[in-house]
């Protein structure tokens, strides 16, 4: 196994500003904390306050953390750099499918790992709604002597391994460097070893693992390695579940043998990926060898997309716009060239920006990625990118092998955890927040939720007069802008069976109540890309609503404006909000297609 990183010396091209920048986003990303002060970080990562000061400007305009006043919090947009490993690796989208058939015949908890120098990092997990809910995040690192899979990961682990794993253990024998685990009681360590070593020659010969409370009092799990077709470990799955359901026992006698058929599943795939000429799970993990999955994407409501209508008269359609914001587009941060240099000079640390532009860039790849076709895939000179993945490789991100570089799952602990359990509503609120300052109007994002609109995210405006709605609240989608831009996404039949069993009532003397009027007001705010509603749902109420999409242009939620029709006329308010409105979508749609490529975004 090569070297890690910390073992081996300061390379002469090391990257000192991407090797500060990730040391900031590790601080940013590994504490307890979701807010952090500049000043804070300066005394956590021993850095100068002024250099924490650059890397947060050139982070925050890269799109990877975002400023709210003196305090600094982690973007949506920083979940592409995990994507990156995820997509390159290929297991959550190859293996996914099969984890989650057997959380559905087991009725509990599935969850795929690999292994991370000496602790385990989890990838997807396919959960049970229960009230006692068992759930890791993606990108979450446990300790490997504290779960079912580092027993299996450890099997292999040579004499180096181990003796990395104790001088951890020392340093930190509380696991206070383990925010997904609580802190392990006080035990000799002397016997944290040997029951970890027993634990560990038992899986050796069984092939077999099981937790029996180690990470918390109550959780069991019983674990699998997954080969590929050379016999090296990619991953485990793991099957999660309760004291209050199993016991230790219990649960292996139930869950091994469809277990075990899920497994012989998992590699079959991973052998005919194989035989297809792709490196399966090549930056899985330690004890790997050497397909971008799809998205599970955003949770519960499916719905709508482009846009409104208004009753009686259409409004104009907007100077200079387009038919609507269409899919989300390809997520790419500002670029690392000389616009932002030459906005920001030396405030805007350019190699930074480059390293991460390499970072992402294997997310493009399966497998090893040689120097060639990364410098190519960033648009940087060979030279230029090498510098990079030498810094990456030395700091544990990538790793050389004779087909090139892949990244490793580490990349995960630069927020992904965190980034993996956001809700919709998280991910919209500060783009409402920054609209409304900006058009001084209400702003809001629903989802469809049957024949209704339900709003799950919701800033009021800054006027006296401003429009008084609440999270949580159920408006009939036919009457709204925003119902009207989610049943106008819908597929053509989709859309007319929905349409077909509502009956429209007159809300006001302008709702719209014929269902060939309906049907034709639906269609046009398709085809216009905007929803528009004049005083239909209430008397003197204006909407303009917009889709917000996922990654591959569903509409999935709908944004709006809502202010008094008597404020302006309706070509004034169509020119003023429909640009910041269709920008601030795009926005939010970048950052959920971002955060809900590999991870299930809750409405709310």
């Amino acid at each position: 196994m090569p070297q890690p990183a910390e073992a081996e010396g300061v390379p002469a091209e090391l990257v000192g500003p991407l090797e500060r920048g990730l040391s900031v986003l590790r601080a940013i990303a590994s504490g307890p904390e979701v807010r952090h002060r500049p000043g804070d970080l300066a005394r956590t990562t021993g850095l100068a306050r002024s250099t924490v000061d650059r890397v947060a400007t050139t982070l925050v305009r890269l799109g990877v953390l975002r400023a709210e006043g003196r305090d600094l919090l982690l973007a949506p947009r920083a979940a592409e750099l995990g994507n990156a490993y995820l997509s390159s690796c290929g297991l959550p989208g190859l293996l996914g499918p099969h984890a989650a058939a057997l959380a559905d015949a087991l009725d509990e908890s599935v969850s795929l790992a690999v292994p991370d120098r000496d602790g385990v990092r989890f990838l997807t997990q396919s959960t049970r709604h229960r009230a006692m809910a068992i759930s890791f995040r993606p990108g979450g690192l446990l300790p490997a002597e504290r779960c079912a899979p580092g027993a299996l990961f450890a099997a292999h682990w040579d004499a180096g391994d181990h003796e990395r794993w104790r001088a951890r253990r020392a340093e930190d024998p509380l696991d206070t460097a383990f925010p997904s685990v609580p802190p392990r009681p006080t035990a000799p360590p002397d016997e944290v070893e040997a029951e970890f070593l027993d634990r560990v020659r038992k899986a050796r010969e069984s092939g077999v693992a099981v937790d029996d409370q180690l990470i918390e009092p109550g959780l069991l799990s019983v674990a699998l390695p997954v080969r590929a077709p050379d016999g090296s470990v990619v991953c485990a799955v793991s099957v999660v579940s309760h004291t209050s359901r199993h016991t230790a026992g219990s649960l292996t006698e139930r869950a091994l043998p469809p277990l075990r058929s899920a497994v012989a599943a998992m590699e079959s795939a991973l052998s005919a990926l194989s035989t297809r000429g792709a490196a399966p799970g090549a930056a899985a993990g330690a004890t790997s060898g050497t397909s971008p999955g799809e998205a599970p994407g955003v949770m519960p409501s499916a719905a709508g997309a482009p846009p409104g209508v208004a009753p009686g008269a259409m409004p104009p359609a907007a100077p200079g716009a387009s038919p609507g914001p269409g899919p989300a587009p390809e997520i790419t941060p500002a670029p690392a060239g000389a616009g932002l240099k030459e906005e920001l000079g030396s405030g805007f640390l350019q190699s930074l920006a480059r390293g991460l532009d390499v970072l992402r860039a294997f997310g493009g790849v399966r497998g090893p990625v040689r120097l060639s076709e990364l410098a190519r895939l960033t648009g940087l000179p060979r030279a230029t990118a090498r510098r990079s993945l030498i810094t990456l490789r030395h700091l544990g991100y990538v790793r050389e092998e004779p087909g090139g570089f892949v990244v490793l799952p580490r990349v995960l602990e630069l927020g992904y955890a965190r980034l993996s359990g956001l809700s919709l509503p998280e991910i919209a609120t500060p783009h409402l927040v920054a609209l409304v300052l900006r058009v001084h109007e209400s702003a809001s994002v629903a989802v469809l939720d049957g024949d209704d609109i339900r709003y799950v995210a919701r800033v009021a405006g800054t006027r006296i007069m401003h429009i008084d709605i609440t999270v949580g609240t159920r408006l009939p989608a036919y009457a709204t802008s925003m119902g009207r831009v989610l049943l106008g996404d819908l597929a053509e039949a989709d859309r007319a069976e929905r349409l077909g069993r509502i009956t429209p009532e007159a809300l006001t003397p302008h709702t719209v109540t014929t269902h060939e009027g309906l049907d034709e007001v639906v269609a046009a705010t398709a085809a216009r890309g905007y929803g528009w509603v004049e005083q239909e749902l209430e008397e003197g109420l204006r909407s303009l609503a917009v889709a917000v999409t996922d990654g591959s242009g569903r509409a999935v939620a709908a944004v709006n404006v809502a202010l008094h029709a008597g404020r302006a006329t309706p070509e004034e308010s169509l020119a003023a909000l429909l640009p910041p409105l269709r920008e601030t979508a795009g926005l939010i749609s970048a950052d959920l297609a971002a955060v809900a490529r590999f991870s299930r975004v809750a409405t709310g």
